[in-house]
C-alpha cells in the first residue's frame, strides 16, 4: 500500500501499522537511549518520516498530505510512540500545524510552508501558551496591532514544542482586546528569523527529551499582511478546530507508551525467577500485568470510537476528552506498574521502564489537562440531563 493512500479498510490500516511498526523497530528503537541522554533533535528520523508519508496524515493530498483518516492518525501515533514518544510528539505537531494551514491558509501560504513541513525539512512550532495563559487562553497577553498594512507583534510564549529549533511558528495573538476569544484573537505565521523574534531559552525536561521545548519573545516584530492565517479574529476558532484531533493524538501517544510498558514488564516477569518461579507465576505480579493489558485495550477502544465519530462527521468533543483522559492516566498507571515489576532495575537510567515512566507524565498535562477533560465531560453530562 502506498503510504499516501487513505487506509479506509481494515487490511489497508493493518498494512499501514505494519509499515510504521517496522520503521520504529529498525530506525527509532536503536537510537532511543542516545536521544534520551543527549536530547538531540533527530533530523534524519523526521526526514525519513516525511519520505514515508507519516507527516500530515489527515492533511488532504491536494495540499501534500496523506489524505488519511483520524483513525489512521491515531494508529500511526501509537506505533511511533511505542518506539519513542518524542518522535510521535513531532508527528502530532506537524499534524496540527499542517491541518491549520490546509484549512485556513491561502494558496500562497500553503505553497510556501506545507511542502517543507510535511517533508520534515521545515521545523514548525505552535505557539499558544504564555506565562499567564495556559488552559485559560482568554488570558492571552501577546498582542498584534495594525501599523498601516502591516502587523506588529509583541509578547512572550513559553513551553513551546520546537521553539529552540523551529523555522516557522504559528502564533496566537490578541488583535482586539475587547473581544478576545469572541473574535478578538488571530493566528499568524511567523518566520523565526524575522527581526525582533528571540528564542528565549531551552527547557531541561523530565521526559520526551528529543522533543525540544522552549520560549519565544516577540519585540515589535513587523509582519506583512500575508502573515495572517485565516480571517482577522478567527484565531481562537482555529485553535478549537484542531483541538479534538490533537487530544486523540496525545491519547494515542500515551497508549503507545502504555503498550511499551506492558511489553517490557511482561518480558521481565516471564524471564526473571525468584523463589524458584518466574515472577509471572506470582498472582500479585500476574494481576498487575492483567490490569495493564486492560488499561491499554480500553484506551485503544475509546480512541478508536472517538476517531470514528470524527471521521463520520459526528460530534466528538466529549468522546475525545474521555479517550484522552483515560489513555493518558492509564499510561501513568502502566509505567508505574512496569517500574514496580522490574524492581530496582526499573529505577536505573538506560532501562526502558525508567524512561517510559518519565515520558508518560506529561500526557495528562499537554493538549488539555486531565482536569479540563473532566470539566468537558461533566458539563456534557449535565447538559444532556438539563
Amino acid at each position: 500500500m502506498s503510504p499516501r493512500q487513505t487506509a479506509d479498510t481494515a487490511p489497508e490500516r493493518e498494512a499501514l501499522v505494519a509499515m510504521v511498526r517496522d520503521f520504529a523497530a529498525k530506525e527509532i528503537t536503536p537510537i532511543v537511549e542516545e536521544l534520551d541522554s543527549t536530547e538531540r533533535f533527530p533530523e534524519e528520523i523526521y526526514a525519513r518520516m516525511g519520505e514515508l508519508g507519516l507527516m500530515g496524515i489527515t492533511v488532504p493530498e491536494a495540499d501534500g498530505g496523506a489524505g488519511g483518516l483520524v483513525a489512521d492518525y491515531i494508529a500511526v501515533m501509537e506505533e511511533l510512540s511505542y518506539g519513542y514518544a518524542s518522535v510521535a510528539d513531532q508527528c502530532g505537531l506537524v499534524e496540527l500545524v499542517g491541518s491549520l494551514l490546509a484549512r485556513f491558509g491561502t494558496r500562497e501560504q500553503k505553497d510556501r510552508y506545507l511542502p517543507g513541513i510535511i517533508s520534515g525539512r521545515t521545523r514548525c512550532a505552535y505557539a499558544l501558551t504564555e506565562p499567564g495563559a495556559g488552559s485559560d487562553l482568554g488570558s492571552l497577553a501577546t498582542r498584534a496591532r495594525r501599523d498601516g498594512a502591516d502587523w506588529v507583534l509583541t509578547g512572550e510564549k513559553i513551553y513551546i514544542h520546537n521553539a529552540p529549533v523551529a523555522d516557522v511558528a504559528l502564533v496566537l495573538a490578541v488583535t482586539d482586546p475587547d473581544k478576545r476569544k469572541r473574535g478578538g484573537m488571530s493566528m499568524f505565521l511567523v518566520d523565526v528569523d524575522t527581526p525582533g523574534v528571540e528564542r528565549g531559552y531551552r527547557e531541561k525536561k523530565m521526559g520526551q527529551k528529543a522533543s525540544p521545548v522552549g520560549g519565544f519573545v516577540f519585540t515589535d516584530v513587523r509582519l506583512p499582511p500575508t502573515a495572517l492565517l485565516g480571517e482577522e479574529g478567527s484565531g481562537f476558532g482555529a485553535v478549537l478546530s484542531v483541538l479534538e484531533k490533537g487530544r486523540l493524538g496525545i491519547g494515542a501517544l500515551a497508549n503507545g507508551i502504555s503498550r511499551a510498558a506492558l511489553d517490557t514488564a511482561s518480558e521481565h516477569a516471564v524471564s526473571r525467577h525468584q523463589f524458584g518461579s518466574p515472577l509471572s507465576g506470582f498472582q500479585s505480579v500476574a494481576f498487575q500485568l492483567a490490569d495493564m493489558a486492560v488499561d491499554h485495550r480500553a484506551a485503544k477502544l475509546l480512541l478508536e470510537h472517538a476517531a470514528g465519530l470524527m471521521d463520520t462527521g459526528q460530534a466528538a468533543g466529549p468522546a475525545c476528552s474521555m479517550a484522552k483522559l483515560f489513555a493518558s492516566e492509564a499510561s501513568i498507571r502502566n509505567t508505574s506498574r512496569a517500574v514496580q515489576i522490574l524492581g530496582g532495575g526499573g529505577y536505573i537510567r538506560g532501562v526502558p521502564a525508567e524512561r517510559l515512566y518519565r515520558d508518560a507524565r506529561i500526557t495528562t498535562i499537554y493538549e488539555g489537562t486531565s482536569e479540563v477533560q473532566r470539566l468537558i465531560i461533566s458539563r456534557d453530562l449535565v447538559r444532556r440531563r438539563g
